[in-house]
């Protein structure tokens, strides 16, 4: 045996009692994050997990995700009251600043899944709305807490005169739809301002049984909308890249 072979021979054993060695003393689990470590592969023993939209937030709203937003509260059993609320202007909710004119839309509906949409009003469960009230709740760097957004109105002056009303308020459930307010402002927040809750109370009139005037009863309903707010440098890193249209030489 020529002594290089004979060299390459007691290499290998050497590394082959190495190993064996290390199985001892560290377990197949360690010996296999080396073997990866040596081929350059990465080594996960636990899944990293997947970002959630909110991890970049320093407030946590979907609504500023998704730019809208759809809560639900049951009313009554399979009676639900739906409130839908949109960004209008801007749009983009990462434009949603301190010192921003802040515009969104909502929508108020109900739905009786005791029976068919379509079906005719004596049919389904009555629900009227005779008051809604918005009112708001900073998140401030500095600490403090302010309410600098209000709302509150009868809902039948906010719709046409035509719309289905009574005394109780305006019908929520009618052919004609239920309440729909496509534009309301939010004018300066303080300067500190990173997040603000939106609460939502609306008074109804819900109706026990189809078709019966003497089974109303009264309640309300409060819905919490969470709303993130950028500061200015934030909303210009979010801002879309501005499209360039190549020249072109004649």
């Amino acid at each position: 045996m020529s002594p290089r072979r004979s060299l390459r021979l007691r290499t290998a054993v050497a590394a082959g009692g190495l190993a064996l060695s290390m199985v001892a003393l560290s377990g197949c689990g360690q010996v296999a994050d080396i073997i990866n470590t040596v081929q350059g592969e990465p080594v996960s023993a636990v899944p990293a997990p997947a970002a959630s939209p909110s991890a970049a937030m320093a407030f946590n709203s979907q609504f500023t995700y998704d730019g809208s937003v759809a809560l639900s509260s049951d009313v009554a059993q399979d009676l639900e009251l739906r409130l839908d609320v949109w960004a209008q202007n801007p749009k983009r909710t990462q434009e949603w600043t301190p010192d921003a004119e802040k515009t969104f839309g909502f929508a108020v509906n109900v739905h009786d899944n005791r029976v068919d949409e379509k079906s005719v009003l004596s049919q389904k469960r009555r629900v009227f709305i005779s008051s809604i009230s918005i009112t708001s709740q900073t998140a401030q760097t500095s600490g403090q807490v302010q309410s600098p957004f209000q709302f509150s109105a009868d809902p039948r002056t906010l719709v046409p005169s035509d719309t289905i009303r009574s005394d109780r308020g305006l019908l929520l459930n009618s052919f004609q739809g239920g309440l729909y307010v496509p534009e309301t402002v939010i004018h300066g927040l303080p300067a500190d301002t990173y997040g603000m809750t939106l609460e939502f109370a609306m008074t109804v009139w819900v109706e026990g049984n189809a078709n019966d005037d003497t089974s109303f009863t009264q309640q309300t309903v409060y819905q919490y909308l969470p709303v993130a707010i950028s500061t200015a440098d934030q909303a210009e890193a979010a801002a879309p890249a501005p499209s360039t249209t190549p020249s072109t030489t004649p």
